[in-house]
């Protein structure tokens, strides 16, 4: 009888052990991809923006903006070409700001 006992007592114990082990899986599995989905998340600073520049940054960048805009409009004298020109340099100028300002968070 206590032979029976200790038999159903292992296997209990045996499926506890592989439910447990099965849990355990399910946990790293589920940890490991919150944090891969996090790290994927962009952050935000508290006033919701990416990435900061200072006033003084971003004055400069509207004011340069504007001055070779201007340039072009008064420099070049073939309408389409002007057009195409400005809006090149609306295009280019955040890649720009990031090239010669580079990415701060």
């Amino acid at each position: 009888m206590s032979k029976e006992r200790a038999k159903r007592r292992a296997e209990r114990l045996a499926v506890l052990e592989r439910e447990k082990a099965v849990r355990a899986r399910r946990t790293v599995r589920r940890e490991r991809r919150r944090s891969f989905l996090r790290g994927l998340k962009p952050r935000f600073g508290r006033d919701g923006r990416l990435y900061h520049r200072s006033r003084r940054q971003r004055i400069g960048i509207v004011v340069v903006t504007l001055l070779a805009i201007a340039a072009v409009w008064t420099l070049i004298p073939d309408l389409p070409l002007r057009i195409i020109l400005t809006a090149m340099l609306v295009l280019a100028v955040p890649a720009l700001v990031v090239v010669v300002l580079g990415r701060r968070a």
